[in-house]
């Protein structure tokens, strides 16, 4: 064979092999930015940190980052339907107090233009969750979880959203708030694709992570690229101190892989948006 066929053959597999990864990465479906963020309730008292003055910040963040479907956590109704405003994005979820719009939500937003909801639904982290109710040693509130089944147009494929918030104060509440939401994740998605995201109140060293990574996949450490930002996500509005708190998360089963996470610690002015950071994630489902 001449030298030029060769250097032709070489040429042709070399581009093959090129082009390659990106036909895997077509057959396995568009990356998905996911992402949970508690926003910090509409609270007058926290003064130059009090919602009014920071929910264009908020939108803005979350329009900058593309996300795709995102949770949020503590969100009242007026700022639940500030968030609506985002008219690119749908939502679900009920207020935790009577199942509705009062006291905090635990809602989804997702995109409409790639997203169809299929059905959805709330429960309450409690030994009586199908109606509003305080659950086991928690003192103060109610806690919700809303869950939603959306389907991608991008490929066809269908996957549930659970987003969560666990108490703040009990200790049994938050071991048996885990618990109880992988059994509700069993029976309502079956072995389907899940992605469970949220504010657990909960560090990695502690029994409810334990459980929730018993049977869902810790973003961060399966994360394909390394983790982004800071590994704290709970920043108690203190721009000036370095977060210490790992207490939001996004977990994924198998049929998930995980091309890269991150913490965003955007700021504007010397000032969060929220007292916690949102936590995104690229998926692939495969």
């Amino acid at each position: 064979m001449s030298t030029i066929r060769v250097s032709l053959l070489i040429a042709v597999l070399t581009l093959l092999a090129g082009i390659a990864p990106p036909a895997r990465a077509a057959a396995s479906g568009a990356p998905l930015t996911v992402a949970t963020y508690n926003l910090r309730y509409h609270n007058a008292a926290d003064g130059a940190n009090a919602w009014p003055l920071r929910r264009a910040a908020v939108k803005a963040l979350i329009r900058f980052h593309a996300f795709d479907v995102f949770g949020t956590q503590e969100g009242l109704h007026d700022q639940i339907q500030d968030l609506a405003s985002l008219d690119e994005y749908g939502h679900v979820g009920a207020g935790r107090d009577d199942g509705r719009q009062a006291g905090e939500h635990a809602a989804i937003f997702y995109r409409r233009d790639r997203f169809s909801l299929q059905r959805n639904g709330d429960f309450w982290l409690s030994e009586t969750p199908d109606r509003p109710s305080l659950g086991w040693d928690a003192t103060c509130c109610k806690r919700i979880a809303s869950w939603a089944q959306l389907r991608d147009a991008a490929n066809g494929k269908t996957f549930y959203v659970f987003s969560v918030h666990f108490d703040h104060q009990g200790v049994v509440a938050r071991r048996e708030s885990a618990r109880l939401v992988l059994r509700r994740i069993s029976e309502i998605a079956g072995s389907d694709p899940v992605i469970c995201l949220g504010d657990f109140n909960a560090t990695p060293d502690s029994e409810p992570i334990a459980t929730m990574r018993g049977a869902l996949r810790d973003a961060r450490q399966v994360s394909l690229a390394p983790p982004y930002g800071p590994e704290a996500t709970f920043n108690d509005f203190k721009w000036h101190l370095a977060p210490t708190a790992r207490i939001d998360y996004i977990f994924v089963r198998r049929q998930f892989r995980v091309l890269k996470y991150g913490v965003l610690s955007d700021s504007l002015n010397q000032r969060y948006p929220s007292d916690h950071f949102p936590v995104m994630a690229q998926v692939v489902l495969e």
